[in-house]
Parts: structure tokens; sequence; C-alpha cells
């Protein structure tokens, strides 16, 4: 049997054998679900630096977890005495990583149907079409309508342990940090931040300077040639995602192949 094959066609949704287990997958999402499909992965470069970054027994969190995705991955990385914590908006997207959890006997991962914020309380999801192509990861919350979710902190799951924390919320980066400023200063996890918009990076990487860290760029293209289905056809030709490895000043951890961030002011490519 070819391991590219669905194991299950319904609608808009398949299940195939990925990389990392049994992925459930919308076929219509511009980006994770077109990786899952013609790849079986989905952002290798990114599951490679967390093995460095989380390890066995550690506690992780993932907030913007999608479908699980990479979700799957750190609940390997961490194994079975580790825990990781998901946070996930969108309704559809969250059955979706309940799925996928179920489906590989996932039982180290505590998935929340919320999204992580500064302060308790809720926010809006818009409503997309999931029978109609488009970035379901992309999605941004509003206070303008849409279907109401609740918003939690980080410091509020009053964790035992902190070793690494994954953010990937559309522009509500600084938020989040805000509302994990007491885990962040306990623990000292090693956080790994999307900051793929422009205008906003200068006040998020003062932000992580105010809280002693030091940030390394991180640019991996959603394409890589050795993938799981060992398809050599690139359908992301030129599309990365800007990220930032941040770890607490003072790590001893050799950082190699990534350009440190110098300033507010500094972008991984020219003007």
């Amino acid at each position: 049997m070819d391991v590219s094959e669905a194991l299950l066609a319904n609608g808009s949704v398949r299940i195939k054998r990925t990389r990392h287990g049994l992925m459930a997958y919308n076929i219509n999402d511009t980006f994770v679900g077109r990786s899952l499909d013609c790849y079986g992965e989905y952002s290798r470069g990114e599951v490679s630096l967390f093995a460095q970054l989380a390890g066995p027994g550690g506690v992780a969190l993932d907030v913007g977890a999608n479908i699980a995705a990479l979700t799957l991955s750190l609940a390997q990385i961490v194994g079975p005495g580790g825990t990781v914590v998901a946070f996930e908006p969108q309704r559809a997207v969250y059955q979706l990583l309940c799925t996928n959890l179920a489906l590989n006997e996932i039982n180290n991962v505590r998935p929340i149907h919320a999204a992580a914020g500064q302060r308790a309380g809720r926010t809006f999801v818009p409503v997309s079409d999931y029978s109609k192509p488009g970035n379901f990861g992309g999605t941004e919350l509003t206070d303008k309508g849409g279907e109401p979710v609740p918003v939690a902190t980080i410091d509020s799951l009053k964790l035992p342990a902190c070793q690494f924390i994954k953010i990937d919320v559309e522009g509500q980066e600084r938020s989040v940090i805000a509302g994990a400023v007491a885990t962040i200063a306990r623990f000292r996890p090693a956080l790994y931040v999307e900051n793929d918009r422009r205008h906003q990076s200068p006040d998020l990487i003062r932000q992580l300077t105010d809280l002693d860290y030091v940030c390394y760029w991180h640019v991996p293209p959603l394409y890589t040639p050795d993938n799981f289905y060992r398809n050599a056809t690139n359908v992301f030709p030129g599309i990365v995602s800007i990220d930032m490895m941040c770890l607490p000043n003072g790590d001893v951890r050799k950082v190699e192949g990534m350009k440190r961030v110098t300033g507010p002011d500094d972008w991984p490519f020219p003007r």
C-alpha cells in the first residue's frame, strides 16, 4: 500500500499515515492540510528545533495548536512522563485536534478549547467555511462578532513546571506572553514565537528583551525535499515561516545556523 494513500476520505476530511502518526485534516486548508496531504508532514524544520528545546518528562505548551500537526511531535518529544497543554480556539479545528489525539492514543496532551491571552474573558472566532479553500491556521480573533470562545491566561494554569512554550496566534503573541509573565519568570522556559507581522515585530521583540530573553530568527521553509512521502514537487515555492527562538539570558545551549535578533527594528529579510 502506498503510504501516501488516504485511509479515509469523507467530504473535505481525509485521514492519512504521516511522519508522526495518523492525521485527520481538511484538504481545503491551504498550508497545514495541503502539506499533510502532499508530504505527510508539516513544518519539519520546526519539529527538528522543538526536539532541542523540549525533552522527556518536560511540560510544554502549544498555544495555537491547530489540528495537532505539531502537537503530536511535541507529545512524542516529552514522552509519557511529560505533558503538553494545547490551546486551540477554533471549534472545528479543535475537533480535529482532539480526533488526532484519539487516533494516536495520545494521553499526555491536555487540549483546551480556548484562546490564551493577557487576562481571562472571552473573544470571538470568525466563522469560516471549511468546505472552501482557506488558510484555517491564519484565522485572527476579533471582538466584533463570530463564535464566542473563552480566553484564559497561561499563568492561571498554575503549572508545576514549564520547559517550552510555542506561540502561534496570528498577531496575538504579545497578549499571550503578557498572560504568562509569572510562568516565564518562574521556570524560564525556551520560547518559540511566531513573528511574521512586520509592523508588530518591534514591540514583540522589546517585550521579550524586557523579560531578559535572547532571540534568534528561525525561518524554516514549508517544503522539505526528504519529506515523509518523498514527494519531489514543491507546492510551496519560496514560502517560509517567520519565527523566533528565544532563550533566557545565560542559557548555555549552543545556537547554530540562526541569526541573532539584534534589536527591535531587526528583520530577517532585506527591506
